[in-house]
């Protein structure tokens, strides 16, 4: 069985236009199952999934990413196995174009989890990941486009992907720019192993939405953690995200079981996310 979900965030502004978008989902999803298809590993296809969305320009994260108060590009991610548990992550990294892949290398040339700031920074360039030379040109900020939040507030936009490959090996990848306008250094649940990203044997999670909530609930961690004490993986889902709504927050996830079950729940306007289980329909939708 191989099953995969992948999300552009849960900052879908209800009445735009997503076609372009739900699209691009639909194409990235495919690609992923042709790789599963021929044994490619959950984290080689996450990595290259949420690389393809940070890419685009079309999602809040890589280059769709939005300045933060002080006109500076500050980028997040992490991403996670589950058969090992192996992780890395990058937060506050600035001007890179792919986070996620800064990331994988923090994971597997590194004995850390998570370099911040001009730390993650100068590993990135040690590792010879080159910076974006011209963020001003590069950056297409796509946030602006979704703001349904008033000034002030936690407007936002992520990326992930969850999956499940041939050989019953789960992982998770999530990358982002975080909330529009936030605090120059302010860090939101993508790369913090347990808030918004998790892998296990169980279950895989990434996360979209206000940081802050899901960071208060340790909200991907505990939707695999309550799916393996016998919860369905739909129930815990639900039950996270609806402590998080009930603390005041919004947002959404994507998880994936070892049996190949998808759930993709959402409490927001909407969240651009597409999925497949098996040989099943790939849906693409953002509401």
């Amino acid at each position: 069985m191989i099953a995969l979900a992948l999300h552009g965030g849960a900052g879908a502004k209800a009445g735009r236009d997503y076609t372009t978008e739900i699209e691009h989902m639909a194409e990235v999803a495919a690609q992923a199952r042709a790789a599963l298809r021929v044994g490619a590993a959950a984290l080689d296809v996450v990595t290259d999934v949420v690389a393809a969305l940070e890419a685009s320009g079309l999602y809040v994260a890589g280059k769709g990413a939005s300045p933060n108060a002080a006109g500076h590009y500050e980028l997040d991610a992490a991403l996670m196995t589950g058969h090992d548990q192996q992780c890395g992550a990058v937060a506050a990294l600035m001007d890179y174009p792919s986070p996620v892949r800064v990331a994988r290398a923090v994971m597997e040339r590194t004995p850390h989890v998570l370099l911040a700031g001009d730390g993650a920074s100068l590993f990135a360039a040690e590792q010879g990941f080159e910076a974006v030379s011209d963020p001003d040109h590069y950056f297409t900020r796509a946030g602006r486009f979704e703001s349904n939040h008033p000034p002030g507030t936690l407007a936002h936009g992520t990326v992930g992907c969850v999956c499940l490959d041939a050989q019953g090996r789960l992982a998770a990848a999530t990358s982002t720019a975080g909330v529009f306008g936030k605090l120059p250094g302010r860090v939101g649940d993508t790369p913090l192993i347990g808030a918004g990203t998790w892998a296990d044997a169980n279950a895989a999670v990434s996360c979209t939405g206000q940081g802050e909530y899901f960071i208060r609930v340790n909200a991907a961690a505990q939707v695999a953690f309550r799916h393996a004490t016998g919860e369905a993986l739909s129930a815990a889902s639900d039950a996270v995200l609806a402590r998080i709504a009930g603390m005041g927050g919004e947002g959404g996830l994507i998880a994936v079981n070892a049996r190949g079950e998808v759930c993709v729940p959402f409490r927001s306007q909407g969240m651009k996310r597409a999925w497949f289980s098996g040989d099943g329909e790939i849906v693409s939708e953002a509401f």
